[in-house]
């Protein structure tokens, strides 16, 4: 099964595009098992999302035992139907991509992984030519920083001039020959990504900047969607795992889960709606 075919069915089967980011933040967990908060999560909501995010900082920060040895348990308790996304932004020369690839894809078992384009074709080659796994590729994002190169413009003219984030974009596209190529775009930025969904209208957005970062949810689910309804992965992180810092934190957890969803759905539904009136 290629990348693409995973993700599509993740999305069908679970009538969902929310996905949980499992950043255990251990000043802020109720538990001190971290395995075992990520999966009382996992097991609350994954009825609710197409795919969960763990950020391997978190765990690295862990130590290699501890922190390791929590990412594999937790990978092993994710249903083997939803999308594992590693939030890596590894970006390196061509055979170091290599060692990180099979680091991420082959020891850790993750289905994508976040990339950074900085160095170019050559440097993610190692990510892009597996059809079964994703590269999902750093373009625009969530951060408010995000501008200080991301809104660069670069352009032979003034007339020809476009912001270095439409160049990853097209750059992205071109890339895409197994259709497992997909773009980070910040919810905080719906402008953008409107703007971003015009040129590539059929690759996947893990939509980071929803929760804590106070993006728009409804105005980037009407940027960001696709014809079919679909190509987004909504990611929220802090303000679904950490919804009670007490034992019913999972609880809580479902219960934020399934309003976002619905929120998102109920946008989904509005636009569908919409076109066909």
């Amino acid at each position: 099964m290629t990348f693409r075919q995973k993700l599509d069915a993740a999305w069908e089967r679970s009538g969902s595009l929310l996905c949980i980011g499992l950043d255990p933040d251990p000043a802020r967990l109720p538990v001190d098992d971290v395995a075992a908060f990520n999966i009382a999560i996992i097991e609350a909501t994954s009825d609710l999302v197409c795919a969960y995010k763990p950020n391997l900082a978190f765990y690295e920060a862990l130590g290699p035992e501890r922190g390791y040895a929590a990412l594999r348990k937790t990978m092993a308790a994710i249903p083997p139907h939803l999308i594992t996304l590693a939030d890596a932004k590894r970006g390196d020369v061509e055979h170091t991509a290599r060692a990180y690839a099979h680091a991420i894809f082959d020891d850790l078992g993750f289905d994508a992984a976040t990339v950074n384009p900085y160095l170019g074709r050559d440097a993610l080659e190692p990510w892009l030519a597996r059809a079964e796994k994703g590269a999902v590729v750093v373009c625009r994002t969530s951060n408010p920083g995000a501008g200080d190169l991301q809104d660069l413009r670069i352009g032979d003219s003034a007339e020809a001039a476009r912001p270095l984030y439409e160049a990853v974009a097209r750059q992205a596209a071109e890339w895409d020959r197994h259709g497992n190529v997909g773009l980070v775009v910040g919810a905080t930025y719906p402008r953008e990504m409107r703007r971003l969904r015009e040129l590539c209208p059929a690759m996947p957005f893990l939509v980071p900047g929803i929760g804590a970062q106070h993006g728009d949810l409804a105005a980037s689910v009407r940027a960001g969607v696709d014809a079919r309804g679909c190509g987004m992965l909504i990611s929220a992180s802090r303000g679904v795992i950490y919804a009670s810092n007490g034992p019913d934190f999972a609880g809580a957890a479902r219960r934020e889960a399934l309003r976002l969803r619905d929120a998102i759905n109920a946008e989904r539904s509005a636009i569908a709606t919409s076109a066909s009136g």
